[in-house]
């Protein structure tokens, strides 16, 4: 009796016999380029590199007022990640547009970052941000305070 056996017969015992087959190459057939491509389409969930390249998009925003906020979070909830610069409106309007963005980003799962003093990061969840700017931030803040 080998060892594999003594194994299997130790583990599990049972009536039943097992058989090893070896397979042999000669027999086996590659498939034709047309039951390829039946296979690709029963397949269904398969995804093309190119059409989830062309997907991802960045949104470059420069809001002039609090109207626009609305446009914004219609990008985030079409998947898409948004860069707000808020140097054209008033602290008041910055405000309230980062506070309806921070509303909208809460509700697609995804994330907020300040990038500068006035530019905000915003992505939805299928968006990964790694890193910090915050102390190089806090650097320039020091370095502000010098002069």
């Amino acid at each position: 009796m080998s060892m594999k056996n003594k194994f299997r017969s130790f583990f599990w015992d049972d009536d039943y016999e097992y058989v090893e087959e070896e397979i042999e190459e000669e027999n086996v057939e590659e498939p034709s380029p047309k039951q390829r491509s039946d296979k690709k389409q029963e397949q269904g969930n398969v995804v093309s590199l190119k059409s989830a390249k062309s997907s991802s998009k960045m949104v470059l925003s420069e809001p002039s007022s609090y109207n626009e906020a609305q446009d914004i979070a219609d990008q985030l909830v079409n998947r898409r990640a948004v860069v707000i610069n808020l140097q054209r409106v008033d602290h008041h309007q910055a405000k309230r547009i980062v506070d309806f963005l921070s509303g909208t980003v809460y509700a697609i799962g995804g994330d907020i970052q300040k990038l500068g003093t006035q530019t905000f990061l915003c992505t939805p969840d299928n968006v990964e941000i790694s890193g910090s700017i915050s102390e190089m931030m806090a650097q320039e803040d020091d370095i502000s305070r010098r002069w």
